[in-house]
């Protein structure tokens, strides 16, 4: 009889651990999906000051996003100074593995990573660039995040030889 009683406490632990890991393993690995396309509210945003390089540059007008478990692919529309489009399509693996795009500006190496609750995005990104004869490493970090099913925030630091630069970029998804 003691065999027969501990033998159902066994099984109804193991029945309640079961039914139970569906919930928990889905918190765990739930992750803000930011699939979409955002079009840059800028009454909203902080670009920075202009003296410090704060414009439209940093953030672009418009993001189209698409993200699946592993990757997630931004192009970013804008319009630069000669009033032609600018296009930039960059893509970041999602496991923590360093990712490299190329640019005309060129090539950088980034780094994703999730916050412990998948809520936030950092990505972390050096780039080294040459200007009048002297070399640069650029660093810049940005903080990926969903204040609601309609509203992506960007909040971006870089560190350049005029010092840092700070800016807030918040996106409409259209």
């Amino acid at each position: 009889m003691k065999r027969n009683l501990k033998l159902q406490l066994f099984s109804l632990t193991i029945g309640m651990a079961f039914l139970m890991t569906p919930f928990y393993t889905g918190a765990q690995t739930s992750k803000a999906n930011f699939t979409g396309a955002w079009v840059l509210n800028a009454e909203k945003s902080d670009m920075g000051e202009p003296s410090q390089g704060g414009s439209q540059r940093m953030g672009g007008a418009s993001l189209d996003v698409t993200q699946d478990a592993n990757l997630l692919s931004v192009v970013r529309k804008r319009t630069g100074q000669d009033g032609q489009p600018v296009i930039t399509t960059t893509k970041y693996t999602l496991d923590g593995k360093e990712s490299i795009n190329t640019s005309q500006r060129g090539e950088s190496k980034s780094v994703a990573s999730w916050s412990d609750d998948g809520k936030l995005l950092t990505i972390i990104t050096k780039r080294t660039i040459e200007r009048d004869g002297q070399t640069m490493d650029l660093t810049s970090i940005e903080v990926w995040s969903l204040l609601n099913t309609t509203t992506l925030t960007i909040a971006s630091k870089m560190n350049t030889p005029n010092g840092e630069r700070k800016a807030t970029a918040v996106y409409d998804k259209k």
